[in-house]
């Protein structure tokens, strides 16, 4: 089963998404954490989502590889929590100019990849159509490759979740 998670910064998703696969019976959790410390803020979020998640989850911390991970983890966990989708793709475009990566050849393989696996996954985007329109061409193209990601996952979904202020509201 797919589950999609998605919202603004800082209304609750990772928060959600944890009580979501928590509150479910599942013996064996992973979790693929995409997120780089390039900075301290950055540093100190990850931080928190560590101590927030504690030893629920066995973790596989990867920022590109990620198809290659969840087909490793399918099957040997019942449930996969994939946080998060806007971090994976930011990667992709940052690593697209010192590792020469092919950013929609990623983003289908992760497609493909997700709609074949046994193992339940959840996974957590921003949802980014609310915001202001980037002021350059990269920011524009980043933005409109998450939306329609967004928008093709959400549609191969079984639930799709919404969250505002702190609040969840499933939309599929």
């Amino acid at each position: 089963m797919i589950t999609l998670i998605t919202g603004g910064v800082k209304s609750g998703k990772s928060s959600f998404a944890l009580r979501y696969i928590l509150s479910k019976k599942y013996d064996k959790r992973a979790f693929i954490a995409t997120g780089e410390s390039f900075d301290e803020e950055m540093r100190l979020r990850i931080e928190r989502h560590k101590a927030e998640r504690g030893n629920l989850f066995d973790t596989f911390e990867e920022p590109i590889e990620v198809s290659s991970v969840i087909r490793k983890l399918d099957g040997e966990y019942d449930a996969i929590l994939f946080e998060c989708l806007t971090t994976y793709l930011g990667n992709l475009y940052y690593y697209s100019e010192t590792r020469s990566i092919d950013v929609e050849e990623y983003v289908n393989n992760l497609l493909n990849t997700i709609r074949e696996i046994s193992s339940d996954i959840v996974i957590v985007t921003n949802e980014v159509g609310w915001s202001l329109v980037p002021e350059n061409e990269l920011g524009r193209m980043y933005v409109e490759m998450l939306g329609k990601l967004n928008s093709t996952i959400a549609h191969h979904s079984q639930e799709v979740y919404l969250t505002i202020s702190g609040l969840e509201v499933r939309i599929k």
